[in-house]
């Protein structure tokens, strides 16, 4: 497997975002191949979308006030935190633990970094929507079918560091299934899968990095992954009630 980080200029609101990635992609003389993954970051997905909230502009709520002082964190901040979220479970200085998207993640996503100032972005309004829409769109200029990823970061239990996940998939299977397989020893496996997408997601944001790299795009080629027209997200989401974590996780509202 080959990745390829592309550096772009600084992409604003309303910026027409694979125009920018094609254009950049023939700039630095790649040229798309079919069977192309191109990982973007979902942070210029949401930006391009518009997907900025000002702080000084949010009205802070009674809930929103003692969450933050319960975790040291602005109450503008954690309003916007509060709305974006469909579950608050309880914090540490200067995060706190949600569900959003059934995924478990640190502030809904909310984010001051690479943020104008003053600001934090959200994550994108549909990460799935985005990813197919870039990758009809991307087929649209270069005739090319690909794969695309909307990587976000994340944090997990113990370990220390932010890995990259998919937030959105498009083009390929996001999720390899192991059970009713065998392993070397001839022993059944019964609920091991590998979840493709997110250790993809995860190679491409040790290229992109997480501060001001300015390489948000990844393209990836040959990944062992079986192309797909048609992705059904829920293929990469656990249910609830065989979630290790969420059946430990007790709701702690304050």
């Amino acid at each position: 497997m080959q990745l390829f980080g592309i550096r772009t200029r600084m992409i604003k609101t309303g910026d027409n975002l694979v125009k920018i990635v094609v254009e950049t992609l023939r700039k630095q003389e790649i040229i798309v191949q079919n069977g192309d993954i191109l990982a973007v970051a979902s942070k210029i997905v949401a930006t391009v979308e518009g997907r900025i909230i000002e702080l000084a502009r949010v009205k802070t709520s009674a809930e929103a006030k003692r969450w933050a002082k319960a975790y040291d964190l602005e109450p503008s901040f954690v309003e916007v935190v509060l709305q974006e979220s469909d579950e608050v479970y309880g914090g540490v200085s200067k995060a706190l633990l949600t569900l959003k998207n059934n995924v478990f993640t640190i502030n809904a996503g909310v984010d001051h970094k690479n943020a104008p100032e003053g600001s934090v972005a959200l994550w994108p309004k549909n990460p799935q929507k985005s990813a197919e829409d870039i990758r009809r769109k991307v087929f649209e200029k270069t005739g090319k079918k690909v794969g695309v990823l909307i990587v976000d970061s994340m944090v997990n239990p113990r370990r220390m560091g932010t890995t990259g996940f998919a937030l959105g998939v498009a083009g390929f299977e996001p999720v390899r299934d192991y059970r009713r397989s065998k392993d070397l020893y001839g022993n059944s496996i019964y609920i091991t899968r590998h979840a493709l997408a997110d250790d993809i997601a995860s190679a491409a944001h040790l290229i992109m990095g997480e501060s001001s790299e300015q390489t948000p795009i990844v393209l990836v080629r040959d990944a062992p992954v079986k192309l797909s027209e048609k992705v059904e997200p829920e293929s990469m989401v656990i249910p609830k009630e065989q979630c290790l974590f969420g059946k430990l996780l007790e709701i702690n509202r304050l």
